[in-house]
């Protein structure tokens, strides 16, 4: 059969043509090969090695760990000597039971707890304002309003300016139920004030005030009324 293939096809015809080609390429790069620049070691002479490939030294670091502490130095602990005994012997240093007889194994007999009321002192000079037990007047208090409506005389010069109201007179009932340190407490003029004092003066003596069963010095306080109706 008649080969169909070119006669530029066939690589046959060209072998020896691309052998020649690659045997011209080979040579010319061992030839370049040879040509390249070697380095110049006239730089190097008279160096020792270690002149010419010098390492830096590495910083040297302190060994910071600190030493293990010391074991503990042992203790001696000294040994007592033992004193060994016969059975029918008692050491010099041994305690021995006491006995107290019946005496000790009795109860304690139980203690009897009495509580003794404290009374509250009173002061001798101090003024009770409100005592356990009121002053009083002979009689009460509406003897006590008798008595003043009786005894108090109306001041001319208030009858005059035609002042009327009430005048409110403190004193002090003492112990012995007299009547001391009269004062007006209020007062509406005309003189009624100093009428109203002098007639308290002239009260008998009340029943003192008591605290603690105790007679106290008790302030009182009195109205008295004006009026010209």
């Amino acid at each position: 059969m008649e080969s169909k293939k070119s006669k530029k096809a066939d690589l046959e015809r060209n072998k020896v043509l691309f052998a020649e080609i690659g045997m011209v390429v080979s040579l010319a790069a061992v030839l370049a090969a040879f040509n390249v620049k070697s380095y110049d070691n006239k730089a190097f002479e008279g160096l020792s090695r270690s002149d010419r490939f010098e390492i830096p030294d590495e910083p040297i670091i302190p060994n910071t760990e600190e030493a293990p502490p010391e074991p503990p130095a042992e203790i001696e602990i000294p040994m007592t000597d033992l004193v060994v005994v016969e059975d029918d012997k008692t050491p010099a240093n041994e305690v021995l039971p006491v006995d107290y007889g019946d005496a000790f194994n009795r109860a304690a007999p139980e203690l009897i707890r009495v509580e003794v009321p404290v009374e509250e002192e009173v002061e001798e000079d101090v003024i009770q304002v409100a005592p356990e037990v009121e002053a009083e007047y002979p009689g009460g208090y509406g003897a006590l309003m008798k008595f003043l409506s009786e005894n108090i005389k109306y001041p001319q010069l208030a009858k005059e300016g035609g002042i009327t109201g009430k005048v409110f007179i403190t004193f002090v009932v003492e112990k012995d139920g007299s009547i001391g340190h009269v004062k007006v407490a209020r007062e509406i003029g005309g003189g009624c004030g100093a009428e109203a004092v002098r007639v308290i003066k002239m009260m008998p003596k009340w029943s003192p005030g008591r605290q603690n069963g105790r007679p106290v010095r008790t302030s009182y306080t009195v109205p008295v009324s004006f009026s010209l109706h």
